[in-house]
């Protein structure tokens, strides 16, 4: 390798530094860079590159039946030839072309698809960096669009902008290829190039203005400070010996609701205040997953918190959301479509739900206070004299199933289901009740589990969640309340915003806090349960 070619493969020395909204730039800056435009780079990865046109081809099809889907009618659509984004695909008889010539015009003029093809496989040095460990990301800028596809699968979920999916005009493509890099790793990428703007019929070509792997060195999360409380020796079984809590983002009007997406590995969470729905994931940052989560009425200006609220995944992965100014619960289907599974009890329209959570056999439980309203308990629009929780039966039916808290908010269920906890947001009486849970899904009496009315602290109860040791965790007054399953206090967390609601995600054991303007993470010893 001469002089040259070394000093533009690293580029740059190990350093990484911490961004305070998460983005593509939220894994700071590369340690090393390989240009694979360069027979070094492409040369270090083992790989070649491998070109082929795309031909638009008419294939048989169907109209829109009465599921939505292409159901109905014979009728002709279009789709490429070759599709060549799996990782089996045998691409032997594509023409080789050297990297120096991917920045060369090709395809044609209009409305015009390409394919490029390489195999990488992580070297052990990267210049003078050992990427043992490392993040390693596919970055590419393709001359007008790009989808990437990573051994076979192109991710996607509803709203998702970049990473392997198109992100914009002549924009970069970055997709984590992998978080803890071996070098003899081996990885297939392919590029489906495309000629843009779609709807503009350009006289210009396809062609790859940059193709790089970049190397980030492993660094240790992005610690805020984090105060325990210690009420009980049993927190140490709960906390590690040196708990963090890490920043994720920030910057919202007030974030609410979040729930863990095993499916793609990513968080989704509500800012009802701005009407929308974001998604964060490790290797994506954040984005908007949906606007509009809650309402688009013409009065929205009057709501304070016109949007979602409480998010859940039903036992299919479909997302079941609490809208507040639709006054309602809808379910989002896969085709994008939204199913109402409760708006009305008893023929009056429902408050304005505020968190749910699903028990194993399918039933929706749900809280129903009229905070979502724009004059609260005074809003001349409520119709309801109570605030409910209530549960949804498999098969449709609405049964109220409490009405003894004047504010109902976060709920979970026991380990073992036998038990809803049920937490009140009212200044005057904040308690977590206890109810028994009937074979038929009905509660019985709800008793006090804990009451935190004389601590310290404006808030009152907010989000609940329990793990797999049945201990509650809380959003209450000042911080995040730990309580044994007897209902003793083990102790209280608190960072630099008050967390109002609560996941679990990654392996289990990362509790994710919607904290006012923030979204934070922190690893515990144990794993949570009914994620």
């Amino acid at each position: 390798m001469t002089r040259r070619s070394a000093l533009a493969l690293l580029l740059w020395s190990a350093c990484a530094h911490a961004q305070p909204f998460p983005s593509e730039a939220a894994l700071g800056r590369p340690a090393a860079v390989i240009d694979l435009r360069t027979a070094d780079g492409v040369q270090l990865v083992g790989g070649q590159w491998r070109y082929h046109d795309v031909t638009i081809v008419p294939v048989d099809s169907q109209a829109p039946g009465p599921d939505l889907k292409p159901s109905g009618a014979p009728l002709t659509a279009y789709d490429i030839a070759p599709r060549a984004g799996a990782a089996d695909f045998d691409d032997a008889a594509w023409p080789v072309i050297a990297p120096e010539t991917l920045r060369a015009r090709r395809a044609a003029p209009k409305l015009s698809f390409n394919w490029y093809r390489i195999n990488v496989t992580i070297p052990p040095r990267v210049g003078g960096f050992d990427p043992r460990g490392a993040t390693v990301a596919f970055e590419v800028v393709v001359d007008d669009y790009a989808e990437v596809w990573v051994n076979g699968a192109l991710p996607a979920v509803l709203g998702q902008s970049g990473g392997a999916v198109v992100k914009g005009f002549n924009a970069p493509n970055r997709v984590v290829l992998t978080r803890d890099a071996v070098p003899g790793q081996r990885f297939q990428l392919a590029v489906l190039g495309v000629n843009g703007p779609l709807s503009a019929g350009p006289n210009n070509f396809i062609w790859v203005k940059s193709a790089t792997l970049d190397f980030f060195p492993p660094r240790p999360p992005d610690a805020v400070p984090l105060r325990v409380a210690r009420l009980d020796p049993r927190l140490d079984a709960v906390l590690p010996p040196n708990p963090t809590l890490e920043k994720l983002a920030g910057g919202f009007q007030f974030v609410e609701g979040p729930v863990w997406v095993r499916d793609g590995g990513y968080l989704l969470f509500s800012d009802p205040n701005d009407n929308r729905i974001y998604r964060w994931s490790a290797d994506d940052g954040v984005s908007i997953y949906r606007t509009k989560s809650g309402y688009s009425g013409l009065d929205i200006g009057a709501y304070h918190q016109p949007g979602s609220n409480g998010l859940a995944l039903d036992r299919d992965g479909r997302l079941t959301i609490d809208q507040h100014g639709n006054r309602r619960v809808v379910r989002l289907e896969r085709n994008g479509e939204e199913t109402v599974l409760a708006d009305r009890y008893q023929g009056k329209r429902l408050n304005s739900p505020n968190d749910l959570v699903y028990r194993s056999d399918g039933s929706l439980y749900f809280t129903d206070p009229p905070f979502g309203l724009p004059k609260g308990f005074d809003d001349p629009g409520k119709e309801l004299a109570f605030s409910g929780v209530y549960r949804r039966a498999p098969d449709g039916a609405l049964t109220l199933v409490a009405q003894d808290l004047s504010g109902p908010n976060g709920l979970a269920f026991s380990p073992d289901e036998t038990a809803l906890y049920v937490g009140d947001w009212d200044e005057q009486r904040k308690v977590i009740l206890r109810y028994p849970v009937h074979g038929d899904g009905g509660l019985g009496r709800g008793e006090v589990f804990a009451d935190l009315t004389a601590a310290p602290g404006e808030d009152a109860l907010d989000g609940l969640k329990v793990d797999q040791h049945g201990n509650v965790y809380a959003s209450g007054p000042g911080g995040l309340w730990i309580f044994a399953p007897d209902g003793t206090p083990l102790g209280t967390l608190s960072g630099p915003e008050h967390p109002h609601n609560l996941a679990w995600g990654d392996d289990g054991r990362s509790l994710y806090l919607a904290a006012q303007t923030g979204l934070y993470r922190l690893r515990l010893s144990v794993s949570g349960t009914g994620w």
